[in-house]
């Protein structure tokens, strides 16, 4: 039997959590999707943290810290992971979910003690794993230390997919194609510069998530329920961030004005900005390369028969997950701003609205990521089509104008016209000779910046 405000309850004898885990588990049961276990064991390095700080300070019994933070390990490194039932989404600012982690914590350093489960006596879920915290600033602290994380997962992914798409890029460096404005043909270009925007585009994307870290290093711990650290001791404030920065290895520190870091959630919106880049990048290139394949000029690997009804048909399927996956991304980015700007006064009540779509945002950014390079690296070049489609294409007339100017390089096209003929490249041979022509159109002079006199 437990008991709270509202009265007593059975819990059952064979798990961690208690009272307060059970009835929001009761409570809450909306998506059926978990809290993310990334941001579960982000709060247990929080009250590792917090229990190192009230040990040394002489807040905290020895014997009951060295069982927190040992239970605190164990979730870190994965342990007792069933025993976070809780639903996502769920009101309450994250108290929930807070609570659910003291819980676990006291009945598992009980028992590591020796002790019964649910013997609050000798280690308390509120006295003493939640010692001078508030979930209001344990939970965003985590949710920070959680989406850091998420971050550099999601960096050392875009490297790798950045990587596929340089080395398709030295090797289609000589693969001679049209270039397309507003779905027309516009001048001609090569499938490897073509290749270079890609990984120009995940290069910035990486360069975001360092940028996205920095607005996630300062932290609101120490600031209690509204910021002013009510009920903390001053000298505990200024030491757990120290204890944290040592358990998480994370260059956090403590915002200048904890009552802002704790009303306030707009770096989350500001992350998820660069998100929202690098999802509008990731959907562009899958769409890209899915256009590509199309018109013949790029060929995708064969993952699976792409049909029930027609038989041999094969379909770009990874690019139009990574599509799917970066629509839903921007989805949750927009979610992220609908709900930090909810946030009432001196708290914003829809954070684990923000911490699931955040978290879920960073790991299917990473997971597209992660999908997609090694499909980049199956890409092929069919040269033939895309010379075709050059020789054959009146826009390859750009490509001379230095040399024609515009009046004549536009009677030259009429004239192509009227001829009723295919093969503009040929057309061009001989009516302008032969090395002029292949100059104009060489892969170096069509990637050069600019022309020499």
């Amino acid at each position: 039997m437990e008991h709270d405000l509202l009265g007593a309850q059975p819990v059952p004898a064979a798990v961690y959590w208690g009272l307060h885990t059970l009835r929001a588990s009761e409570n809450f049961r909306l998506t059926g999707r978990p809290v993310p276990p990334a941001l579960i064991g982000a709060l247990a390095l929080v009250k590792k943290a917090c229990a190192l700080a009230n040990r040394e300070l002489g807040y905290l019994a020895a014997d009951k810290a060295e069982a927190i933070v040992r239970a605190c390990d164990e979730i870190v490194a994965g342990g007792l992971r069933d025993q976070f039932p809780l639903d996502a989404l769920q009101g309450g600012a994250g108290t929930s979910t807070h609570m659910n982690v003291n819980e676990v914590v006291a009945n598992r350093a009980l028992e590591l003690l020796g002790a019964a489960k649910g013997d609050y006596a000798r280690v308390h879920p509120l006295e003493d794993v939640n010692r001078h915290q508030s979930t209001n600033d344990v939970y965003p602290t985590a949710l920070r230390i959680a989406a850091i994380r998420g971050l550099r997962t999601l960096s050392a992914a875009l490297a790798g997919l950045q990587g596929a798409c340089q080395r398709k890029e030295q090797e289609f460096a000589g693969v001679v194609k049209m270039g397309r404005t507003e779905m027309q043909d516009a001048v001609p270009m090569t499938l490897g510069a073509e290749c270079s925007a890609w990984a120009e585009a995940f290069a910035r994307d990486r360069w975001r998530t360092f940028k996205a870290e920095e607005r996630l290093r300062v932290v609101n711990l120490g600031g209690t329920a509204i910021g002013t650290g009510l009920t903390a001791p001053r000298n505990y404030i200024f030491l757990v961030i120290e204890k944290l920065r040592d358990v998480t290895g994370l260059g956090l520190t403590r915002a200048d004005n904890l009552v802002e870091a704790t009303a306030n959630a707009d770096a989350f919106v500001e992350v998820a900005g660069l998100l929202n880049a690098c999802a509008a990048n990731l959907t562009k290139v899958a769409r890209d390369a899915r256009l590509l394949h199309l018109l013949g000029e790029l060929r995708v690997p064969a993952v699976q028969a792409g049909s029930s009804l027609m038989p041999g048909k094969v379909n770009p399927v990874l690019l139009e997950a990574a599509q799917a996956a970066g629509m839903t991304v921007r989805a949750q980015c927009a979610l992220i701003a609908e709900a930090a700007a909810a946030g009432t006064l001196q708290l914003n009540e829809f954070l684990p609205v923000i911490a699931a779509a955040l978290l879920e945002a960073l790991h299917l950014l990473e997971q597209t990521a992660v999908m997609l390079t090694p499909h980049i690296a199956g890409f092929a070049a069919d040269e033939a089509v895309c010379r075709q489609r050059v020789d054959h294409s009146p826009a390859l007339i750009t490509a001379l104008l230095p040399h024609l100017g515009y009046e004549r390089a536009q009677t030259l096209s009429r004239e192509f016209q009227a001829s009723g003929g295919m093969d503009f490249r040929a057309f061009l041979i001989v009516k302008l000779g032969q090395e002029i022509v292949e100059q104009a159109l060489s892969p170096e002079n069509l990637t050069a910046l600019g022309y020499t006199t």
